[in-house]
């Protein structure tokens, strides 16, 4: 089985330093800082697409500015209070991992940004594939899920997506294959239930006991 996981709000508990590290970069260019939840809502998303949600009709300049601004506070904030993993995330994985399962990562960060946290994490080689938003299509687009899927030879009915947002929902619906949700991460529980994930977990040690339909 193939588990593809994204990243922010799923495995790492970084939302907080995201939805910061935003208002402070609006701050930065004189603009109102966003609210909490309008910041919440576009965790997920390549930061192109996520500037262009939050700020409808933004101007290339400003585009440049504002994201810019995002990545110094990111930085600033990660390197000060690095996000920790969700409770029983690691050794979970390392369950899976045991009993021979596939890991992936797909992920709205850039590729310097993800390579930033394994290399923090000492995890350079724990997935056996990634893909970020900069290197292939923003999520909700399938393409990355594909991508993964070709890299490793599995077929979608093999594989399953992770995810906190509607974007992972979306994505994984459209690609198609199962789907499972988190419910402690960006989104509202309410929002990723619409997309019949097969299983919404408040814990991340749920996922060891899930099986997908058919499986013996």
């Amino acid at each position: 089985m193939l588990y593809i996981f994204d990243w922010d709000g799923t495995l790492s508990d970084s939302t907080g330093t995201i939805v910061t590290a935003m208002q402070r970069a609006a701050e930065d260019i004189g603009w109102q800082r966003p609210g909490t939840e309008s910041v919440r809502n576009i965790i997920g998303l390549g930061l192109p697409e996520a500037l262009e949600t939050l700020y409808p009709g933004i101007a290339s300049q400003d585009m440049l500015a504002i994201r810019d601004r995002y990545r110094h506070h990111y930085l600033t904030l990660d390197q000060a209070s690095p996000a920790e993993f969700y409770p029983r995330v690691l050794d979970s994985l390392d369950r899976l991992r045991s009993e021979g399962h596939l890991l992936a990562v797909a992920t709205g960060k850039s590729r310097n940004g993800l390579d930033r946290v394994f290399e923090a994490l000492d995890l350079q080689g724990f997935f056996h594939a990634s893909r970020c938003a900069d290197e292939t299509a923003s999520k909700p687009d399938p393409l990355m899920l594909h991508q993964l899927l070709d890299e490793l030879a599995m077929p979608a009915e093999q594989a399953v997506m992770v995810g906190d947002t509607e974007y992972d929902m979306d994505m994984a619906r459209r690609a198609p294959m199962a789907r499972i949700a988190v419910s402690y991460g960006a989104h509202a529980p309410e929002r990723l239930i619409a997309y019949e994930p097969a299983l919404c977990m408040s814990c991340f040690s749920e996922i060891l006991g899930w099986r997908p339909v058919g499986a013996a």
